[in-house]
């Protein structure tokens, strides 16, 4: 239940970033909603009816790669944020024309892309961080990733060319030269939206490692084994200056564990000394799985 609330909240922030900031300047961006958004600007067609469409087909040919229960988040999501997009559509404001309302100011732009995809991009990841998905590309950027040691943001990269390169064969959009200013803008959207996603995405899967020396290490090691349901590994140490044996804990944590850990062993044994420092992956139970095929 909580994912589907923080998967909803990250829905929220995307369909409002996208129709209140880059719509209004008919700004491009990448996957299926810049589809729906070019489809749009160059026919008038709903850009939601667009993005549920092309979803649906796709959902088809997921369903044997990414499984039951992480497609039925991803249908929901898809519902959901085909909703919102109507729904934003309806609440933004609206000049007498009836044409969207540029919030920032007309020749603002660049600054609306910037804002706009900041939060299309950090929408993204509240989604995949809470094992969602919002269906199009991502749905092929997560099949990837499931398979191969790819970011995210990465896949994303290469799909999004294609489609913000499109509109310079589309000759609704004006002259060549106004063709080439929206496809450089929508490179500019790729670029800003895929960075927030893998930031924000990385940096709540990342891990770090503590060395923890303390005479009270059984007391420290059993509280973090049984608070945190963490293993702890003991290794042998010897010091130099001492000349004395002692024991050392080796744990392997995600990075907001660190608060926790830091608060219990202050509790048990405030001069303990503890070195912590950041990993660059780990692979096994509980973290990452190792994404590389073996050779038969």
């Amino acid at each position: 239940m909580e994912d589907y609330v923080f998967i909803t909240l990250g829905l929220v922030l995307y369909a409002f970033g996208f129709t209140f900031f880059l719509m209004p300047y008919e700004i491009v961006t990448g996957g299926v909603s810049g589809i729906g958004a070019i489809v749009q600007y160059a026919t008038s067609f709903p850009n939601q009816y667009t993005y549920l469409l092309i979803n649906i087909v796709l959902l088809g040919l997921a369903l044997k790669i990414l499984g039951l229960k992480f497609l039925i988040k991803t249908i929901y999501a898809i519902g959901m944020l085909t909703f919102l997009l109507w729904l934003m559509k309806e609440v933004v404001p609206r000049n007498d024309a009836g044409e969207m309302v540029k919030i920032l100011g007309e020749g603002q732009d660049f600054m609306s892309l910037i804002i706009g995809c900041t939060m299309t991009g950090s929408a993204l990841a509240i989604v995949f961080l809470n094992n969602g998905s919002t269906g199009g590309t991502d749905i092929i950027a997560a099949s990837v990733n499931k398979y191969y040691n790819m970011s995210l943001g990465t896949v994303l990269i290469f799909v999004d060319l294609v489609v913000i390169g499109s509109c310079l064969f589309i000759p609704q959009f004006g002259t060549i030269l106004e063709r080439t200013y929206m496809v450089v803008f929508g490179l500019c959207t790729m670029v800003i939206e895929n960075y927030m996603l893998d930031y924000i995405y990385d940096r709540q899967r990342s891990s770090v490692q503590f060395l923890i020396f303390s005479e009270k290490w059984q007391e420290i090691a059993s509280a973090i084994g049984t608070k945190l349901n963490h293993g702890v590994t003991i290794l042998d140490g010897h010091g130099w200056y001492t000349g004395q044996e002692r024991k050392v804990l080796c744990i392997l944590a995600k990075k907001n564990e660190s608060l926790i850990i830091f608060r219990l062993i202050k509790m048990i044994d405030p001069r303990a000394f503890v070195s912590q420092s950041a990993v660059i992956g780990v692979f096994g139970e509980g973290f990452d799985q190792i994404k590389v095929k073996v050779k038969k």
